[in-house]
């Protein structure tokens, strides 16, 4: 067993403290010994780089293998299922992740790039699959992660070795094969791969058998995938097997443990010196040498994907480097340089001086749309800027780069409504683009005026509400994925209306989340479905009675998980009314059905469609944005819409009608659909109630 195995606690910390990383990968060592600066840029300051096309659609294409393994063994997925699962991830790839290029200027040529790409590995997968299974009895492991403490060569390694190995399996004949995928734009020559991928090999080999010791690799085989067609017709699939022998094992071990005690020399060492190797054709030379140049004029603070563990060790390095630079190297011939190094990063804005009014004006005219940033508006949870367009410019054709000024922007994704803001009296195309909040809006009394219930305030400052006088908006639904900001909405509400004067609230909470408002006497609480149910049945009564004496009372109904609560109430059979009747025939009491109670769901929609001019509003809360839940019926009766941030773009049409709420930040960043706004989407930051 390793030695370091055995440390824990203060030893661990202490042990760890030594060194400018916690752990290693054979992709670290190998990106150690190719170059040694992009090593530091990636795996020490963990700066992060944008993926090219390749990457991205070799990675969707490893996501659908996974998903293909792990079902296996029990049901074979077809290639319709694999290429779902693939064009998934390519989805989910934010827009600052895609690295553009003079072949792919935009992120549309660069998606369908990836899509074509994916086709094809996944197509080569399909015809070809005997290659992987031909000889398979079971699958063992599907991208198994490990963090191992292992031993190579006879040395135990101070640091433990991270770990993601794609396939594990036992063949007919008893043996365990580690598999690798790989997506190829051609075939490695054999005799290389026999030297470039046995380091690989066996670090695979010592982590797995170094998590599971009962069990001994056989084999390692590497398997390509070439994705452009052979002209031949020979096959696009191939694979390289490495027998994992004796003298085999003793050879890797011996030429890996040399790459890793090379890194582990520099990663122990916080003065070593990282060079720069020009003639790496995998790295982009002018991102490293802005990179580098970055450590000679920042702090520790401006990587903020270091580890806090590494930031005491780091901020040293950087001191120092900094002193010995600045003696003698000018900062002003350092910024220099980092800005002719920055002007041959292709297309990567995020390495410019511009701001980003300049960068999106210089992006739309690289596409020859010509347009003026006006504005910029501070607001909470995004910048708005507000752009003229010169005359003839069709503003649709703005919208469709919208994940291309994100990728300038280097953000994930930008919003752009669908319709024009009117700012100081004159209409703009916005762009809303997300930030990290550096304040909460804090929930206070100043923002009410009579019964207008603030719900926050827009990316201009002024007030989102939602009237409760207005006819035109009785009744509000909120929808929003866990730690969106929908439960803090509900309760600030609940405050807002209880201070304008609303006399009796009514909270149906089936997830116990409210119940800090038991000992309020204008408030009702039910938990329970039962007890939920026989609410808003005594509720509908309550309606009733109010109509037929032509009197209305403001009374605020809570709803939180509408849909899951309608799901778990009585239904069918179980609402009948049974009594016992006396057979006039037989003589004899028989139990019939003389009746039918209303269904919880039943009397939510006549409470909503008949309270309203009773007093009643409702404000109904659900996480399932879907067309069952919030069908049609259910947007006729909720005129105001709230859609804070949910999982998928498809989510947010079915709240509000558009795409957007998918992009948003969370915790009260939202958007709202409402006649108090012209059936406009108005995007707001919700109030924080923190008592």
């Amino acid at each position: 067993m390793n030695k370091y195995a055995q440390l824990s606690g203060d030893e661990l910390e202490n042990h760890l403290s030594l060194y400018l990383v916690n752990s290693w990968s054979y992709s670290s060592v190998s990106c150690f010994c190719r170059n040694e600066k992009a090593f530091e840029m990636t795996y020490i300051y963990k700066e992060r780089s944008r993926r090219s096309v390749s990457s991205i659609a070799g990675n969707a294409y490893h996501k659908a293998l996974e998903n293909y393994f792990s079902s296996f063994n029990e049901k074979k997925q077809e290639l319709v299922d694999l290429t779902a699962t693939a064009y998934e991830y390519l989805d989910c790839v934010p827009a600052n992740d895609w690295k553009l290029s003079k072949k792919y200027p935009t992120i549309e040529n660069a998606v369908a790039e990836a899509n074509k790409s994916v086709n094809a590995l996944l197509q080569n997968f399909s015809s070809e699959l005997s290659v992987y299974i031909q000889d398979v009895k079971r699958v063992l492991d599907v991208e198994a992660r490990y963090e191992q403490w292992v031993t190579i060569n006879g040395v135990d390694i101070p640091l433990p070795l991270h770990l993601v190995i794609d396939l594990v399996v036992e063949l007919n004949d008893g043996r365990i094969v580690i598999i690798d995928h790989k997506s190829k734009s051609a075939f490695t020559d054999p005799d290389e791969l026999a030297l470039t991928h046995g380091k690989q090999a066996i670090t695979y080999v010592v982590g797995y058998e170094t998590a599971h010791p009962e069990q001994t690799v056989s084999e390692v085989w590497f398997i390509e995938n070439k994705i452009s067609k052979n002209r031949d017709g020979s096959a696009q699939v191939r694979k390289y097997s490495i027998t994992m022998d004796a003298d085999t094992r003793r050879l890797y071990e011996t030429l890996l443990y040399e790459s890793v005690r090379r890194m582990l020399q520099a990663v122990s060492d916080p003065d070593y010196i990282y060079t720069i190797n020009d003639t790496d054709n995998l790295a982009d030379k002018a991102t490293l040498y802005d990179f580098w140049t970055k450590t000679l004029i920042s702090e520790v603070d401006d990587f903020p994907q270091i580890p806090d563990n590494k930031k005491p060790l780091i901020a040293k390095r950087l001191r120092k480097i900094k002193d010995s630079s600045i003696a003698m190297i000018s900062p002003k011939v350092i910024t220099t340089f980092r800005a002719k190094a920055a002007s041959f990063i292709t297309f990567d804005y995020s390495k410019t001086n511009m701001t980003n009014e300049e960068k999106i004006e210089h992006l739309l005219r690289t596409f020859n749309i010509s347009v003026r940033v006006a504005h910029k508006i501070d607001g909470f949870s995004c910048d708005t800027y507000l752009c003229e367009a010169a005359a003839g410019v069709k503003l649709d054709s703005i919208r469709k780069y919208s994940l291309d000024i994100a990728n300038a922007l280097d953000v994930a994704s930008v919003r752009i409504p669908g319709e024009l803001v009117v700012y100081q009296k004159k209409s703009y195309l916005a762009i809303e683009v997300n930030k990290t909040r550096e304040r909460n809006l804090l929930w206070e009394q100043k923002y009410i005026d009579g019964c207008k219930i603030p719900l926050g305030l827009d990316n201009y400052n002024d007030k989102v509400v939602w009237d409760l006088d207005n006819h035109s908006t009785p009744h509000m639904l909120i929808c929003g994925a866990t730690g969106s900001g929908k439960s803090v909405c509900i309760r600030s509400t609940i405050e807002f209306a209880l201070a304008s004067g609303v006399q009796r609230v009514y909270i149906m909470d089936p997830k116990f989340e409210f119940t800090n408002y038991a000992s309020n006497p204008a408030v009702k609480i039910c938990n329970e479905i039962c007890d939920i149910e026989l609410a808003m049945k005594q509720l509908v009564a309550e309606m009733n009675s109010r109509v037929r004496a032509g009197k209305a009372e403001k009374t605020l109904v809570i709803f939180d998980e509408y849909a899951d609560a309608i799901s778990q109430a009585r239904s069918g059979k179980e609402l009948e009314i049974r009594e016992k009747v006396l057979d006039q025939k037989t003589l004899k009491e028989t139990i019939q059905v003389v009746g039918k109670e209303k269904s919880l769901g039943e009397n939510l929609q006549i409470l909503l469609q008949k309270g309203r001019s009773s007093g009643f509003r409702i404000l109904a809360a659900t996480q399932r944005a879907s067309v069952k839940v919030i069908n049609g019926d259910a947007k006729v009766n909720f005129p105001v819409l709230v859609c804070f941030r949910v999982p998928k773009a498809a989510d947010s049409r079915v709240v509000i009608d558009e795409d957007g709420a998918e992009s948003l930040t969370g915790h009260g960043d939202g958007l709202i659909k409402s006649p108090e706004y012209n059936d406009s989407v108005v995007r707001f930051q919700g109030f924080f109630y923190n008592k």
